[in-house]
């Protein structure tokens, strides 16, 4: 892919394509027709094929041929104008650098090819002109190939997806490409061949041979082998599983079990001691504690198996980065997504962007896509700026190990940048380095501020083009390479991954699924050019904070023993710019660091949205690899104990031969599947054979031009129409949380994923820490669980065809992620429960013995002990457990409740009812956000509950206090249950009142409380008045 190859607009369906050289200027194509030679003067001449020599087929600069062959052996090998190096060229002797065809290097043998490479082209060749029978072409039925998956031997070409696209000449190419042509993947070698056997095993003892002299033992050594230390390193897994301490989780596991049946009792004595004198607030309190109990089920042992893992790094690299021969890591596409540019500014993607393209991984096996869903030309600028800013800090990144390696994040860490750094020009470097990043930002910064006003006649390009997606609803598909085969290199030569830049088609009329459907676009238009096996999904503002993040993936993912089967690896979310105390649980620990790790000891974490590497087969619909079966018991009819022999049918042929009619069943289960490809994955032949190739690569007779005219044609708005993406293949539709659906289908195929928390996180991001945007961010995640909960996709119900993959524990977690939401009901009754007790002078318990009150006891006892035990294991802090617990209620009774009424009305009455921020405000000071108040309609549920609590705690004193000693007694269990609610909803009444010129909230809260009382005990004692005594009227009646 060339940098340069400018912005490609087009739309497949009204057949239209564009390529804008708007940013970047053309490399000038001269014309050849009688040109002389510009170094020698002589003229170009012609081949031995009698056509015009051309020396450089990327600008044509005019050179003859002995030029040209000098340059190649004695010069820089580049071309005077471009710079490009030379390929050779038909009938010129080999040089240094040339890639190796084959060992001969004799010129009348260059195009003689062995029987064995000349048998793979013909087969190749045979499937590339083949054509299934569902697809289009004039082709023959009977000479139609049905290729199997390919699963192992070499990719069909460098898996990093090198695409060298020239510059002119488009419009031509790709309005003549053959496109109706089949496009399959052919054969290769695979291990196992003499030819293959040879060069491994030279390779091999020649990075022996280093390897010894490093370690200063060449020679033969009687006592030590270093060849088999270092096979048996190779040959270890790559990771293992690290279990609890049985000292930590065996006592965690039998308290779990006792609490299971101190509940039973508690509820057991709650249903049998009715309150008749307040039986409403008996039965409301007993619904409510059934549904908690069941919802502590449905969390609880899901935890029942939490597991650690460890990676080994070096065992990667021994196995698949060994020194001297060429690095056999898997490529990986990096998947970037985002929609305004005002609401994810476009320096935070651009940090983003920069820390991916300076991962410590292959460069040539990373590519980077960004999802620019609102087709803003500010991030396609930025994009470009980043483009260039990168060429300077990937190499800095590099040269000196910094970490992270967002520049943003690495030049505000209040830590010594000087600490473990030996080199001399660190420090100099460093400050130049960080004056391009702040001139960066100051580019940056006046493109946002540019783009904060529209002009009336919207956004010109630089060659006065009009920008294709100023109609952001009402645009074709764009498609931009800053960084690629041509322009993607470094300041110091060396190359950079690629960069793409992609904005699918949007068109009135037709459904765009928001994120997953830019998600779906992205899957397919990185298919097409260059099918990396793996993807990483990132949001727009999480940044690679560990450059080695991919390699930890890929010690799952390329396990020989076990990768096969893993679906995805996701990494736990970890965020910065939050306040110290996390008052809104914003770090979701207990989450992250407990129940993530529980569902991994099962069949793996659920996918969170980001920070998770894929296995673009599984996103593809296809099932996991079955391990080999135990044969089944086979004897004879006579004793049904011991098993029955299986009966075959069969059918005789004309020969009179014997065929199994399994077999024959099978080949045309096999034919159907293959005939339906393209009503499965949509109408792209390209694409549909990028899906049967399981380690990843592109064709290598594909068009470069109709490669990208491909790619344009795959993100077109009704590309997948009548297909079965968003509803089997990738990203699903149906609910907005589409990353919870999209990981519960892998599952219920059978897929198993893995939870990585490496040492250094992986990845950071950011989070609101304000109250209201906290609410909001809460109320989406429990509408999508709801419209999950209403949909066919329903765990409750779902996956149990088909062999029932999911594991029943996973599906308690599933159904657990959808019903959370409608605990919300109950926790606000149970919120207003203790202040209607207060003010009505009833309870929802009748009064209890000394017996009956262990149950409550214990029950309490058992709720702490196993907080505590689990924190023990997990190593959760208590006070991060403590504000998970708060914000539990906090986000119960209001974004979870507004979620089920929402969810309910889109359900039952089609009514689509969003609740968003309504007002704004701003601070400049740290964490200013935090105090910023912004009325949202989230927050009359909690305020509501808080005040109805507040004045029944001052009515229930009162009332005792009127009441005299006896009526303390019960006062203390109605106030015990007022202060629970109070006490977690203490965050949100901080938040709700904002700064108040830094007055403490308590102070405000205590004041307000004691006053009340001691107004109430002012006026019960009046001590100003004389009090009178008179006849007791309860004794002697009024009219004593």
């Amino acid at each position: 892919m060339e940098a340069s190859a400018g912005l490609v607009a087009g739309s497949y369906n009204r057949n239209e394509l564009v390529v804008i050289h708007g940013h970047e200027e053309p490399k000038p194509l001269k014309n050849l027709d009688g040109q002389v030679c510009e170094i020698c003067g002589d003229n170009v001449g012609l081949t031995v094929d009698g056509d015009l020599f051309v020396a450089c087929n990327e600008c044509g600069f005019p050179v003859c041929r002995p030029c040209y062959e000098y340059e190649r052996r004695e010069g820089s090998q580049l071309c005077p104008q471009c710079k490009t190096r030379y390929k050779r060229l038909k009938g010129s002797p080999r040089v240094e650098g040339d890639d190796d065809e084959e060992d001969v290097d004799d010129i009348e043998h260059e195009f003689k090819i062995d029987d064995e490479k000349n048998t793979h082209n013909q087969v190749a060749e045979a499937m590339l002109q083949g054509k299934m029978s569902y697809g289009r072409g004039p082709e023959d039925e009977e000479n139609a190939q049905y290729p199997p998956i390919i699963a192992g031997g070499t990719r069909s070409r460098v898996v990093s997806g090198e695409i060298p696209i020239t510059s002119h000449g488009y419009g031509e190419q790709m309005l003549s490409s053959s496109l109706h042509k089949r496009v399959h993947p052919y054969p290769v070698s695979e291990p196992g061949s003499e030819r293959w056997d040879d060069k491994k095993e030279d390779g091999w003892k020649d990075s022996m041979d280093d390897w010894k002299l490093q370690q200063g033992n060449l020679g033969p050594e009687p006592d030590d082998d270093p060849d088999a230390a270092m096979l048996d390193e190779a040959r270890q897994p790559l990771s293992r599983k690290v279990p609890i301490a049985s000292s930590k989780i065996n006592p965690y596991r039998m308290l779990i079990v006792a609490r299971l049946v101190i509940l039973g009792f508690f509820l057991r004595y709650r249903i049998m001691h009715p309150v008749h004198d307040a039986i409403g607030l008996w039965l409301t309190s007993i619904v409510c504690e059934i549904w908690f109990a069941f919802s502590w089920i449905l969390d609880q042992f899901p935890k029942w198996f939490p597991i650690d893992r460890e990676t080994y790094l070096d065992r990667l690299s021994i196995r698949y980065e060994r020194e001297g021969e060429p690095n056999m890591l898997a490529p990986v596409d990096v998947f970037v997504s985002t929609v305004d540019p005002m609401k994810e500014p476009p320096l935070v993607t651009a940090n983003t962007v920069l820390s991916i393209l300076a991962m410590d991984y292959p460069v040539d096996k990373v590519s980077c896509y960004i999802s620019d869903d609102g087709a803003s030309m500010c991030t396609f600028e930025a994009l470009s700026e980043t483009a260039e800013f990168a060429r300077k800090w990937v190499p800095f990144c590099k040269k000196f190990n910094i970490e992270p390696r967002a520049p943003e994040m690495y030049f505000c860490e209040k830590i010594d940048y000087l600490k473990d750094k030996v080199q001399p020009t660190f420090v100099k470097e460093r400050r130049a380095m960080k004056r391009e990043y702040e001139e960066f930002k100051v580019r940056i910064n006046a493109m946002v501020a540019k783009a904060q006003k529209v002009p009336p006649g919207g956004w010109i390009m630089q060659d006065g083009t009009p920008w294709p997606g100023n109609n952001t609803k009402d645009h074709p598909g764009m498609i931009q390479v800053f960084l690629g085969h041509s322009g993607g290199f470094d300041t110091e030569g060396n190359l950079l991954p690629r960069l793409v830049y992609v904005s699918r088609e949007k068109r009135p009329g037709f459904q765009h699924h928001k994120k997953a459907g830019a998600m779906n676009a992205l899957i397919r238009v990185s298919a097409v050019l260059t099918n990396a096996p793996f993807m990483l999904n990132l949001d727009c503002d999480h940044y690679v904070n560990n450059s080695k993040a991919v390699k930890e993936a890929m010690c799952f993912l390329m396990d020989p023993q076990t990768g096969k089967k893993v679906c995805y690896v996701q990494f736990p979310q970890r965020f910065d710019g939050i306040d110290r105390h996390d008052r809104y649980a914003n770090r979701n620990t207990v989450f992250f660091d407990i129940n993530m790790k529980g569902l991994d000891g099962i069949q793996g974490p659920v996918y969170v949205g980001t920070g998770c590497v894929f296995r673009r087969q599984a996103l593809y619909g296809y099932n996991p690899p079955k391990g080999p079966k135990r044969p089944k018991m086979v004897s004879c009819d006579c004793c049904p104990c011991f098993g029955r022999r299986k009966k075959l049918k069969y059918a005789n042929d004309a020969n009179g031969e014997a065929i199994t009619l399994q077999g024959m069943d099978e080949d045309k289960e096999l034919l159907k599947s293959q005939m339906n490809f393209e009503k499965k994955f949509g109408q792209s032949s390209i694409f549909v054979t990028s899906t049967l190739m399981e380690e990843g690569g592109v064709p290598p007779s594909s068009s470069p031009a109709a490669l990208l005219k491909e790619a344009i044609h795959v993100i077109s708005c009704g590309y997948e129409d009548k297909t079965e993406w968003g509803t089997e293949l990738g990203w699903i539709y149906g609910s907005i949380t589409e990353d919870i659906l999209t990981g519960f289908k892998m599952h219920c195929r059978g897929w198993r994923s893995i939870y990585c928390m490496p040492k250094r996180d992986a990845f950071k991001g950011t989070a609101p820490i304000n109250l209201s945007d906290r609410l909001n961010q809460v109320l989406r995640w429990a509408l999508g669980s709801i419209e999950i909960f209403f949909s066919r996709h329903c765990p409750a119900w779902y996956g149990y065809k088909g062999g029932n993959n999911l594991k029943w524990l996973e599906r308690f977690a599933y159904v657990n992620t959808t019903v959370y939401p409608f605990t919300s009901l109950p926790l606000l009754a149970y919120c207003i429960l203790p202040a209607v007790c207060l003010l009505t002078d009833k309870f929802i318990m009748p009064p209890i013995s000394t017996w009956a009150s262990l149950y409550f006891i214990a029950l309490f006892l058992s709720i702490f002990a196993t907080g505590i035990l689990e924190l023990r294991w997990s190593g959760v802090s208590i006070e991060e457990w403590w504000r998970n617990e708060q914000f539990w209620v906090i986000g119960g009774v209001s974004a979870h409740l507004f979620a089920v009424i929402q969810g309910l009305l889109k359900v039952l009455g089609g009514i689509d009812t969003n609740f968003t921020v309504t007002s704004k405000a701003t601070d400049d000071e740290e964490f200013g956000e935090l105090y910023t108040f912004k009325w949202t309609t989230l927050l009359i549920p909690p305020t509501t509950i808080l005040i109805i609590n507040l004045v029944g705690v001052v009515a229930g004193i009162s009332d005792a206090i009127n009441n005299g000693y006896q009526s303390w007694g019960p006062l203390f269990g109605k106030l015990f249950f007022s202060f629970w609610v109070i006490v977690h909803l203490y965050p949100f009444l901080k938040g709700l009142m904002g700064r108040q010129n830094r007055t403490p909230t308590i102070v405000v809260i205590w004041s307000v409380l004691l006053a009340s009382i001691f107004s109430l005990l002012w006026v019960r004692i009046d001590p100003f008045v004389m009090k009178t005594m008179g006849p007791d009227t309860k004794q002697c009646g009024i009219n004593c």
